[in-house]
């Protein structure tokens, strides 16, 4: 699969299918969750519930909880899928999707998309779509999933030169937060970033600068952009050159872009809380 030809006019193609029948795609390095155009494009079947990709319909031969272990619900209608651990769940109608691990729900009509592991999620109808995040649904029970939530999640990167250089989330290789179709986020991202080493003789280790960055990422019908700001706070020592810059990829996700200095090693780190809105509707 990962032989597949792009298609024309297409800058991503699939990349991988999963267990579950999940197409994950990918634009020549990164791992991509296609939209349902480009989904639709190679044949597969877009889920708009859940904003998945599949190749085909999962059905275990098995009771859906076999292979599950240290699950604990309390509530009813909550579903746990095929190869969940470690998850409690206090609330009514919640899903985990399958293949996760190490989470918590409290509240109702809230899920945890395919294979994320670390989250806290609360409220209604809140979806997790990113490790080690903090989501809050704060959802009517007539509204659709992640129509109303706040979300908040970390990245992290270290540099050692004066180049551009993207940052991940949860500081994990080419790891970076999806942004659904037709959906707007409001960001505040609070970074900090502090010298550890290199060989420059400007500056000691323990310089810092720190920022506020903000803005609004939008996803129209599958066409990502960004209008940011930025406000510096406090820093010491020599800082020239450093800054954060909340970026798009190519794709549809949202990072970072941080700048250190030649022959300065830097590590930095950012809070980034997010406000979105799901619109239910195709923006033009």
């Amino acid at each position: 699969m990962a032989n597949t030809p792009f298609l024309p006019g297409y800058l991503v193609k699939p990349n991988s299918i999963n267990g579950l029948g999940l197409v994950t795609f990918t634009d020549g390095r990164n791992a991509i969750t296609p939209n349902q155009q480009q989904c639709e494009a190679y044949g597969y079947t877009y889920d708009q519930a859940t904003g998945t990709c599949t190749a085909f319909t999962f059905t275990p031969i098995l009771a859906r909880n076999t292979g599950n272990t240290n699950n604990n619900t309390q509530g009813a209608g909550n579903k746990i899928e095929t190869g969940t651990n470690n998850t409690y769940i206090m609330g009514e109608n919640n899903t985990v999707k399958g293949l996760s691990r190490n989470n918590i729900i409290i509240g109702s009509n809230n899920e945890i998309s395919n294979g994320i592991k670390n989250t806290n999620v609360y409220g209604t109808l809140a979806q997790a779509t990113a490790d080690n995040s903090i989501v809050l649904g704060g959802n009517a029970g007539t509204d659709t999933l992640g129509e109303r939530q706040s979300i908040t999640v970390m990245f992290g990167r270290q540099t050692t030169n004066g180049t551009n250089t993207t940052s991940y989330m949860n500081n994990t290789t080419d790891s970076f937060f999806p942004v659904p179709d037709n959906t707007g986020i409001y960001f505040h991202a609070e970074v900090i970033a502090i010298r550890v080493g290199g060989s420059s003789g400007s500056g000691a280790k323990g310089d810092y600068a720190s920022w506020v960055e903000r803005g609004v990422v939008i996803n129209k019908d599958g066409t990502v952009s960004i209008s940011r700001e930025r406000d510096a706070i406090k820093s010491s020592g020599t800082v020239t050159g450093w800054q954060p810059t909340g970026i798009v990829t190519s794709s549809t996700y949202f990072t970072l872009r941080v700048r250190g200095a030649t022959d300065m090693t830097i590590e930095w780190a950012a809070t980034v809380s997010m406000t979105q809105m799901k619109t239910g509707v195709v923006l033009s």
